[in-house]
C-alpha cells in the first residue's frame, strides 16, 4: 500500500485508541486479544513461554488480554490434558507470573474461564481427561456427549466457577470471561438440541435454558463483589452447527440475555464467524449490535476481523491474508454505538505487532496467518 494510504488506516483507526472504563476493567484502548486455544499447557500447567506470548501482546498495544480457555476448579473442565487450568496453588502461580507480566506493558489481563460439557476435542482425542459432563447427554444434535448432570453435579460446576473467578479477582486480573459461545457447557445448555431436561434448567423457551448460566454468573457475582468486571462470551454458531440460531429475532435474544443480565453480567462478547454480516433481516447490525440493542450493556465485536476468510475455512491447511479494507466499516459501526471494543484473533497469532504496524504505516510488513507458524509461535513469541 502507498504511504497514503498506510497513513490514512491508522488516522482512520483512531477512535479505537479511546480508552474504556467499567469496574475493575479499565483498558487503555479497545483493542483485546481475542481467546484462543494454544495447547501448550502440560498438566495444565502454563508455561513461562506461555506468559511471554501474553506479555508480547500487551507490548504491542493492545489494550486487553483475553486468555486462551481455561478449565475451571473440577474434574470434568477440560477435554484434553495440555489445556491450561486455572485452579490449584501451582497452575494459579503460573497464571499470576502471567498477570504480572501484561501489567508490566501497560494492559489489562482477563482470564477465560472454560468448562467444555460434552465436547471431546478433535484436535487431540486421545488424551487422558475425566469423564466428561453435559445437560442431557449431548454435545450436539443427536452427537453423544457426557452423561446428563445431577442437580448436585450443576451446583458443583457453578461453584467451580465461583472459585476461579475469587482466584482470578484475588491474584489481581482485571476482569473475568465466562465462555458461554461455541457448544461449550453454557451454550449446550442454551440450545434446545442439546439441553433436553425436563426440570427447572430446561424447558420450551430459551429463558429457561438460561438457567443454569445465570446461576454460574450469580455465584461468580457474590465470590468477586459489585466492582468486578464479569464479561460473558456468546454465539449463535455451534461446534456442530455453523449457522444455528438461539434467538431467531430480537425479542428471543431478549428473553435469552435478560437472565444473565439480572445475574450479573456487564459486558457481552459477541462471537461470529465475520463481523460485518448482519444477524437479522431487514437490519444491518450484527450480532454485537442487537445484543447491545436488547441489553443495554457493553459489548466486544469479533470475528474475521482484518483477515480475508473466516476461521472455519482455517481449519484446512491454507493461508489466510491480511484484509484491511473492512477496516472503515468497522469504525463505523463503531462510531453508531453498535460495539464498544474489538477482539483480534488470528492476526495477532500471526503477528503480535500488527497494531503497532499498523500505527506506524507498515502495512508491507504484515504478516499473513498459517495454522501451522501460528502453532510453533506460541514458543518463541
Amino acid at each position: 500500500m502507498k504511504n497514503s494510504h498506510a497513513a490514512g488506516l491508522a488516522a482512520l483507526l483512531k477512535p479505537l485508541h479511546e480508552p474504556f472504563e467499567l469496574k475493575s476493567f479499565r483498558p487503555k484502548n479497545r483493542f483485546c486479544m481475542a481467546p484462543m486455544s494454544r495447547y501448550f499447557a502440560p498438566g495444565g500447567l502454563l508455561t513461562e513461554d506461555g506468559a511471554n506470548y501474553y506479555r508480547r501482546r500487551a507490548a504491542a498495544e493492545i489494550g486487553t488480554i483475553i486468555t486462551e480457555g481455561t478449565g475451571v476448579a473440577i474434574d470434568h473442565t477440560v477435554a484434553a490434558d495440555n489445556v491450561p487450568i486455572f485452579a490449584g496453588q501451582e497452575p494459579l502461580a503460573a497464571w499470576k507470573g502471567a498477570v504480572d507480566a501484561v501489567h508490566a506493558e501497560g494492559g489489562m489481563f482477563v482470564p477465560q474461564l472454560w468448562h467444555v460439557g460434552g465436547c471431546e476435542d478433535f484436535n487431540y482425542p486421545d488424551s487422558p481427561h475425566a469423564p466428561l459432563v453435559s445437560p442431557s447427554g449431548f454435545a450436539g444434535p443427536d452427537v453423544p456427549g457426557g452423561r446428563a448432570m445431577t442437580e448436585s453435579d450443576i451446583a458443583d460446576t457453578a461453584a467451580a466457577f465461583a472459585h476461579s473467578a475469587r482466584a482470578a479477582k484475588e491474584m489481581g486480573c482485571d476482569a473475568i470471561e465466562l465462555h458461554g459461545a461455541h457448544g461449550y457447557i453454557f451454550d449446550q445448555f442454551f440450545w434446545d438440541k442439546t439441553n433436553l431436561r425436563e426440570d427447572r434448567y430446561g424447558g420450551p423457551d430459551i429463558a429457561d435454558r438460561a438457567t443454569f448460566t445465570a446461576e454460574v454468573v450469580a455465584a461468580c457475582r457474590e465470590a468477586v463483589g459489585e466492582d468486578f468486571a464479569i464479561i460473558l462470551r456468546v454465539s449463535q454458531w455451534k461446534t456442530y452447527d455453523y449457522d444455528a440460531k438461539l434467538a431467531r429475532d430480537p425479542d428471543e435474544m431478549h428473553r435469552w440475555l435478560e437472565p444473565l443480565v439480572q445475574a450479573g453480567v456487564d459486558i457481552f462478547h459477541a462471537s461470529q464467524r465475520r463481523f460485518w454480516e448482519p444477524e437479522f433481516d431487514g437490519d444491518p447490525k450484527n450480532l454485537g449490535g442487537w445484543i447491545k440493542e436488547v441489553t443495554g450493556k457493553p459489548v466486544i465485536t469479533v470475528g474475521s476481523i482484518g483477515m480475508d476468510r473466516d476461521l472455519m475455512q482455517d481449519f484446512v491447511e491454507g493461508v489466510s491474508s491480511p484484509m484491511l479494507n473492512r477496516m472503515e466499516e468497522l469504525v463505523a459501526m463503531f462510531e453508531r454505538g453498535e460495539f464498544d471494543l474489538v477482539a483480534l484473533g488470528r492476526v495477532l497469532l500471526a503477528d503480535p505487532d500488527w497494531l503497532i504496524k499498523i500505527e506506524q504505516g507498515r502495512i508491507e510488513e504484515l504478516t499473513s496467518y498459517d495454522r501451522a507458524v501460528a502453532l510453533e509461535q506460541y514458543e518463541h513469541n
